[in-house]
């Protein structure tokens, strides 16, 4: 079994909404099947979005081949605010940037763009995958803007542990919306 690391297409949107439905939830702590009714649950992007994004963006995949076979096990995305800012959260992160500096410079929705999901298929992970994504990411996204910005839920302690501990985000901030907890990072390029 070989792994490799590529931009995705927009011959991947449909593969890739399909994982983004079925992994949906993953992040969270609690089965989406046993949420209180309104609480929020995982997002996923649409086969008609991540085409957009595959256009706009990035969306680097790490692709596993065996016996001919080539599957997607893993996928980390990248876009524009401008692709993202009609979104709530996405809205609420925006107006937060104007605050956080880091070093000498500050955030800007210039000099930044949105960081995430990642996803890693669960037999694959704690293999070295997420840090690959991450780096070949951030070496696509370093050309046009200094920092990646994302936001994890309190609750998801491995993507916390992930985040900060393998790819040296920086928490610049802690928010609420829609009666949830984030973290709120940074990474420079």
């Amino acid at each position: 079994m070989s792994i490799h690391y590529r931009l995705a297409t927009n011959l991947d949107a449909a593969e890739i909404a399909r994982l983004e439905q079925q992994y949906m939830n993953d992040e969270l702590s609690v089965s989406a099947d046993t949420m209180p009714a309104g609480e929020m649950s995982g997002q996923c992007f649409s086969k008609v979005q991540l085409n957009e994004l595959i256009e706009q963006g990035w969306i680097v995949l790490a692709e596993s081949k065996a016996e001919a076979v080539t599957s997607i096990i893993g996928y980390v995305i990248a876009g524009p605010w401008s692709w993202f800012q009609t979104w709530g959260i996405y809205a609420h992160v925006l107006r937060k940037l104007n605050d956080i500096e880091i070093g000498f410079s500050r955030v800007t929705v210039k000099n930044s763009c949105q960081y995430g999901p990642i996803w890693i298929h669960p037999d694959y992970r704690g293999q070295g995958i997420f840090e690959q994504l991450v780096l070949q990411l951030k070496r696509k996204v370093a050309a046009k803007y200094s920092f990646m910005v994302t936001f994890i839920a309190e609750e998801n302690s491995t993507s916390f542990a992930a985040h900060t501990k393998k790819s040296a985000m920086e928490v610049v901030d802690f928010f609420s919306f829609q009666h949830r907890d984030y973290y709120l990072l940074v990474m420079q390029n």
